[in-house]
């Protein structure tokens, strides 16, 4: 048994396919698939039932799988406590933030942390929370940015910033001349968002229930934007199909002319969120949540507000 054949095993339970397992781990088919097999006549126990599409988990299998994880978070814990010995800041971050963030922050929280901490390079990637939160379970992130609320044991969030949300629109719609929005103002108009999936289309649901999909409102047509892009959104918003809600931070109206886009804050007290950083209770660099935190405060742009 070996670390490698743990992380197999792991990552097939997590993945239930041979070829999306090998993938994950880098590795060819044949590997995993031996590795494992070898793994289950060392243990003389089978872990998992093969089929034809899929691979399941055995009642036995998970239990060894728990342990599995667990001990290549064991092996992690080892091996970050080796570096932070060493310089918290001089060693590699992998940070994950959710699709409506990390385009309009990285670009500047990378450059201030190059200025903060010049020999820690950066591994940046966008998901899903729910995919940022298992990859932080399995340590294959440090650190993740995402938007409240966040829970998860075993996990520590520390609030960054919040920020408003905000009406895009055309400047020839009727809702223009108006200096303030209320959310009651968008029913009946045709409403961009983002698919299933997205915490941020959640929120503004919930701030906004006239934005939601209705099946008995005759006029309200919302159009759902399949994929992580507020930037398709944007540009549909710009042709004249639609209106949208956006993080004020995403607006982007610079990227277009106001004979295009304006932007639209709501009344006070107006819907918004609250941005974190979230990462393992046992992350033994603490020093990198703090200079992260810095450069994302440096990074922000206007209309987002430092929380504390």
């Amino acid at each position: 048994m070996n670390l490698s054949e743990l992380r197999y095993i792991v990552a097939l339970a997590r993945e239930r396919h041979f070829g999306r397992a090998a993938a994950a781990c880098h590795v060819s088919q044949p590997t995993l698939s031996v590795a494992v097999k070898k793994l289950e006549a060392e243990l003389d126990l089978a872990l998992f039932e093969r089929g034809t599409q899929e691979v399941h988990v055995t009642q036995a299998g998970k239990r060894v799988v728990e342990q599995a994880q667990r001990a290549l978070e064991a092996f992690q814990a080892v091996r970050q406590v080796a570096e932070t010995e060493s310089d918290q800041l001089s060693h590699r971050l992998h940070i994950g933030a959710i699709y409506t963030v990390g385009p309009y922050l990285f670009p500047d929280l990378i450059g201030n942390l190059r200025k903060l901490a010049p020999q820690m390079p950066l591994i940046a990637e966008e998901n899903y929370t729910g995919v940022l939160r298992e990859k932080l379970k399995q340590g294959a992130l440090d650190v993740a940015i995402i938007s409240l609320p966040f829970s998860e044991p075993g996990m520590l969030t520390a609030p960054v910033y919040e920020e408003p949300f905000v009406v895009l629109l055309p400047p020839d719609h009727p809702l223009a001349g108006k200096k303030f929005l209320r959310p009651e103002y968008l029913e009946g108009e045709t409403i961009l968002m983002l698919g299933a999936g997205h915490c941020f289309r959640d929120q503004v649901i919930e701030a906004c229930p006239a934005c939601a999909p209705s099946a008995t409102a005759k006029n309200n047509a919302v159009i759902t934007v399949e994929g992580s892009s507020l930037e398709t959104i944007r540009h549909m918003v710009a042709s004249g199909l639609g209106l949208t809600v956006l993080p004020s931070t995403a607006a982007g109206v610079d990227r277009y002319s106001r004979d295009l886009l304006i932007v639209k804050p709501f009344v006070k007290p107006s819907p918004g969120r609250k941005v974190a950083l979230a990462w393992r209770a046992g992350f033994p660099r603490p020093k990198v949540i703090d200079v992260l935190r810095e450069a994302i405060t440096g990074s922000l742009a206007r209309g987002a507000q430092e929380i504390g």
